[in-house]
């Protein structure tokens, strides 16, 4: 018979093992969870990002998502394994700190509009004169260079206000005369004071914007995993191209962003009618052309070193996951 003290000695280290065993399943699971960094709040322009995981995680692969206030952090996240998948635009840092990341798929294009005050009546009248970005070597400031590049003009004092909606409200208030942003805010402006403003000529071939991409050791290493996400970030793109109100019935279904106010939500099929109409969403989800199309458009902007026709796909993408996508979905 054993002595009472070591029973209750016996028991606390089972009820100890127990514990220790339960804490370790809980890590084992955080651990198990796809890691996202988004340099993004969850918004209109985002939601069929965040769509596209909850899809992925009805099929089995969970992920977890932290946002952060640059897209800059959010792949220096992924580089220095706080994230296993990011999304932005990695292609500088890749090539100027040869970082092992890889484009998986292409997200958003950069579908952007010029607007300006109506004193400038082309860009021959902005030579010389203030011109305001989202931030520096951001998408924005590539499509200014390009045009600047294109109309021999250049710019004079360059400033940076993250967020459309935050530079058109500059517009409105005189605080900013010309300045880059994007659909949602362009048609906002136009509509609110379209007697000031106007749209000058902007770039005809976009290039990607926001991709999904991670670190190469890490995608081979989960290639399942990975596999799942981006066939369902391919599939939603498919089937929102042929019915952009998909997002919203998606949305509503899973009670994403319920507490936006109500006119946020009912503007959601809008956008993304619109988007889809102008490009921003390309259903394709990339390919070694739109690789090689990406690196004439950020070697011509000044944010990738040339030339362009050097640059290899393979150091930047990793297109066999979209492959064996289009594989399934029979695209």
């Amino acid at each position: 018979m054993k002595a009472p003290g070591k029973r209750l000695s016996t028991a606390l280290y089972a009820v100890a093992i127990a514990a220790a065993l339960t804490a370790g399943s809980a890590v084992a699971q955080a651990q198990e969870k796809i890691r996202v960094a988004l340099g993004d709040v969850l918004s209109t322009e985002t939601l069929s990002m965040i769509i596209a995981l909850e899809r992925a995680k009805e099929k089995g692969v969970d992920y977890q998502v932290t946002h952060f206030s640059k897209e800059d952090l959010a792949i220096q996240a992924v580089i220095n394994g706080q994230a296993d998948l990011g999304v932005g635009t990695p292609y500088a840092v890749v090539q100027k700190s040869k970082a092992p990341l890889r484009v998986l798929f292409q997200g958003t294009r950069l579908v952007f509009f010029p607007v300006a005050d109506k004193s400038y009546k082309s860009w021959k009248d902005l030579n010389g004169q203030p011109f305001v970005f989202h931030a520096r070597a951001t998408g924005t400031e590539a499509i200014g260079n390009i045009i600047a590049k294109r109309e021999g003009i250049q710019f004079g004092d360059r400033s940076y206000v993250p967020g459309s909606e935050n530079r058109i409200i500059g517009m409105m208030k005189g605080q900013i005369k010309a300045t880059i942003v994007d659909l949602a805010n362009k048609n906002l402006l136009l509509e609110k004071a379209g007697d000031r403003f106007h749209v000058l000529p902007g770039v005809s071939q976009p290039a990607s914007d926001e991709t999904l991409f991670g670190q190469i050791d890490w995608i081979k290493k989960n290639e399942a995993k990975v596999d799942v996400v981006v066939t369902e970030f391919m599939r939603l793109w498919t089937e929102m191209a042929a019915n952009p109100a998909v997002i919203e019935q998606e949305r509503a279904k899973r009670k994403l962003m319920a507490d936006q106010p109500k006119e946020v939500l009912e503007g959601i099929t809008k956008f993304y009618t619109m988007a889809t109409k102008e490009g921003v969403f390309a259903p394709g989800g990339g390919n070694a052309e739109i690789a090689a199309s990406d690196f004439e458009f950020y070697v011509e902007a000044g944010q990738m070193q040339g030339p362009a026709k050097d640059l290899k796909v393979e150091d930047f993408w990793y297109l066999a996951p979209l492959e064996r996508a289009r594989k399934a979905l029979g695209s």
